[in-house]
Order: structure tokens, then C-alpha cells, then sequence
């Protein structure tokens, strides 16, 4: 009998790299295991062919959370002020701290749901969900549970950019303790984890490329390309456009193609109108048919503030194209000495980078891109979670 695989996830059918490598990664487990994607999406939302979820080979199961009684909620939310106000950082606190955010209304709807499908394996999605899982792990035995976190370290932790932030920091490490496994997305960040708790026993897989790459493109467009989405701050949207305008002071040739949405392209539509630059950067919305862009793009840019694991990057090298890029470890560690790295958060240093970026030896980059697209096949890392699947271990 195969055994049963549940990704457990806030979302699969909106848009993100999150939501769509969740579904590449299903797919692919459903050739070997009994999987079900259990979403918190709302059913009339679900598009199907979004991820290409309509094949049949796995499930959906949708679920909501009841509303907690008044009483319920104001207890819960007295412990929990309570322990952020006194900062307390032990592993029985953490428990309890893990119960009161997770009302017991809310956390018996989740335990009933798990405990139906009979799962041997549970994979919560993102850190507030692999959290969760390690409050109801009790009721739920025999039962492998993992926890899949898809921000760096530095994005959920670091002083600069506040995910969880420090008070909560000590919990989510007590809670990833309960687990039997912590999958992180490279291994710089399993050595920032190991050193923050060395009880952590995390491991990493990288993402892989998630979709069919387009024409390969050909070096003469002059285009430099972004993707991604319009959130505060993350994606550094705001910084390319300030550095290109430094760029296009000394250059009349190259433009910048933006494809994304989200709640700043208002912001990002008024800096291009400020620097006049209408004719030469250019905004595009989201669209699943993404592999033209890549194809009719010269050079990528990730201008971002934080990653997890970027999977545009490598989309943009299975299509041939060179990289200028934010200097995150995350992005070292995929790239070594191919990309050509800007000092994050550095407008004057990206400028420097794009106009570096004209004057490459294209066709060599290009095929330095390809041979590293090469190693983020599917193929390939499919048997890593095989592996993990199939270990034996159970935390207590």
C-alpha cells in the first residue's frame, strides 16, 4: 500500500513561488505516494489548471477553522500577551505559548481533519503551519511530521527585515524541535539554524525548476527582465527602478521589464513617472505564460532584500540568461562565480552592476547559465524528498 502524503497549506491557489512549487513538488510525490494537498483556500476560489492540479493525480481537501468562543479567545490571548510581554524563553512556556495562539476550537478542527485522512507523512508548509503541527503531534501518533520553511533565516529572524521577529524567535525553534524533520531551502540556512539551537537537526532541499523553459534567448534584445511580486519592500522592485534611473543617465539603449502585481505598483508607477522614464521601464501583469518574457530578455536582475531560494533565478538560466543579483548568501551559494553581484540594498552599486552587465562575454554566460540551470531539475530533486519520506525516525 503507498503511503499517504499530506502538504498541509495556508494557499495553493493564488499566486506565488510558494504555492507553486508546493504543487510541482505534490505532483511529483503522487507518482510514488498517496498525496493530498489540504488547503486553506476557499473552494469556489480553486483553480485547478492554475498549477496544473486537474490531472487527477492527487487530492484536494479543503478546510476552514471554526470561530473560538469569546471566553476561549480572551484566555488565549491573555497567555499570549503575556508571554511576549515577558519575553519568556523556556520549552514548556513555548508549549503553551503554541496552545494559547492556537485556540483549542481551531486546533481540534485541524487534528480531526489530519486524523481522517489517515496520513503517514504531514508536511506543513511555511513555519506558522510546521508551528501548528508540533501542538497536535501528540493526537496524532505514528504519524511522520515535517515542517517545509520557505524564508531564509536573515528573513525571519534578522534585525533588518521582521517575519517573526525576536519574541516569537525562541518559540518557533522550541516547536521545530517536536518535529521529526525541519526542511530549509540551502544550506547556509541550516547552519544558521544549527547555530541558533544545535538540537535542530534541519536538512535542505532546493526547489526545483518548476517550469517548461521557453525559446532560449539570444543576447540582442538590450532588455534587462525582473518577475516576482509587488510586496512591500522583499523584492527590491523600488531599487531597480532608482538604480536603472542612475543607469540610463550614461545609457540611451537598455530597458527594464517589470512582470508582476501586488499592493506597490502604485508606488513603483509614480517612481518611473519621477524620473520620466515611461519609454524605458515597463510593467507587466502576472501571467502563467511567463517563458516569453525570459526568452526576449537579456539579463535578469534580482534586486530582492531577502530569498528564501529564488526560483526565478533559475528560471532565468534555463532560458539562457546571465544574472546581476542582490549578494544573499542564498543567491552565492546557487550562483558561486557566474552572477554578477550588487551589495543588497545598495542602489549605487546595482547601477554599477547593470552597466557591468552590457558589457559581458554573453554567449559564454549564457552557457555558464545553462549548465547551472541543469542542476535544479525535477528529477533530481524528487529523490531527495523520496529520502525524507521514507525515514523512520519519530520525534516524542
Amino acid at each position: 500500500m503507498k503511503k499517504r502524503v499530506c502538504f498541509l497549506a495556508d494557499s495553493v491557489f493564488t499566486i506565488g513561488g510558494v504555492q507553486r512549487v508546493t504543487a510541482v513538488i505534490a505532483k511529483a510525490l503522487a507518482t510514488d505516494y498517496d498525496v493530498t494537498i489540504m488547503t486553506f483556500d476557499k473552494p469556489d476560489a480553486a483553480d485547478l489548471s492554475l498549477y496544473g492540479l486537474d490531472d487527477n493525480s492527487l487530492a484536494i481537501r479543503f478546510i476552514s477553522y471554526p470561530k473560538a468562543g469569546r471566553i476561549e479567545n480572551a484566555l488565549c490571548k491573555a497567555y499570549s500577551a503575556l508571554y511576549l510581554k515577558l519575553q519568556l524563553q523556556s520549552a514548556w512556556s513555548s508549549r503553551l505559548y503554541g496552545l494559547s495562539s492556537f485556540p483549542p476550537t481551531l486546533r481540534k478542527a485541524l487534528t480531526r481533519q489530519l486524523q481522517d485522512g489517515r496520513y503517514d507523512v504531514i508536511i506543513g508548509v511555511h513555519a506558522p503551519l510546521a508551528a501548528r503541527l508540533a501542538t497536535i503531534r501528540k493526537e496524532l501518533p505514528g504519524t511522520r511530521m515535517i515542517g517545509w520553511v520557505h524564508n531564509s533565516f536573515e528573513a525571519l529572524y534578522g534585525k533588518k527585515y521582521l517575519y517573526v521577529g525576536s519574541l516569537r524567535r525562541r518559540h518557533y525553534i522550541f516547536q521545530f524541535r517536536r518535529l521529526d524533520r525541519l526542511v530549509l531551502l540551502c544550506r547556509q540556512d541550516v547552519s544558521a539554524y544549527t547555530a541558533c539551537d544545535p538540537q535542530l537537526s534541519p536538512t535542505y532541499i532546493y526547489n526545483p525548476l518548476t517550469l517548461k523553459p521557453g525559446p532560449l534567448a539570444d543576447g540582442t534584445s538590450r532588455r534587462f527582465l525582473a518577475i516576482g511580486r509587488f510586496s512591500y519592500q522583499h523584492k527590491g522592485f523600488d531599487l531597480l527602478i532608482e538604480a536603472f534611473h542612475l543607469f540610463a543617465q550614461h545609457d540611451k539603449v537598455w530597458s527594464l521589464d517589470i512582470v508582476g502585481e501586488g499592493p506597490e505598483e502604485a508606488a513603483y508607477r509614480t517612481l518611473i513617472g519621477k524620473y520620466h522614464l515611461e519609454d524605458r521601464v515597463r510593467i507587466h501583469p502576472f501571467t502563467n505564460d511567463i517563458q516569453p518574457y525570459y526568452s526576449q530578455a537579456q539579463v535578469y536582475v534580482l534586486s530582492s532584500r531577502w530569498e528564501g531560494m529564488p526560483l526565478v533565478l533559475v528560471e532565468a538560466m534555463s532560458h539562457g540568461l546571465p544574472v546581476v543579483t542582490s549578494s544573499l548568501p542564498v543567491c552565492q551559494e546557487i550562483l558561486g562565480d557566474f552572477a554578477i553581484y550588487f551589495n543588497s540594498g545598495d542602489v549605487s552599486s546595482l547601477s554599477s552592476r547593470l552597466n557591468d552587465a552590457t558589457n559581458i562575454d554573453w554567449p559564454e554566460k549564457s552557457r555558464q547559465a545553462l549548465q547551472i540551470a541543469r542542476r535544479f531539475h525535477l528529477d533530481d530533486i524528487r529523490p531527495q524528498w523520496n529520502a525524507l519520506i521514507n525515514e523512520t525516525t519519530l520525534s516524542v
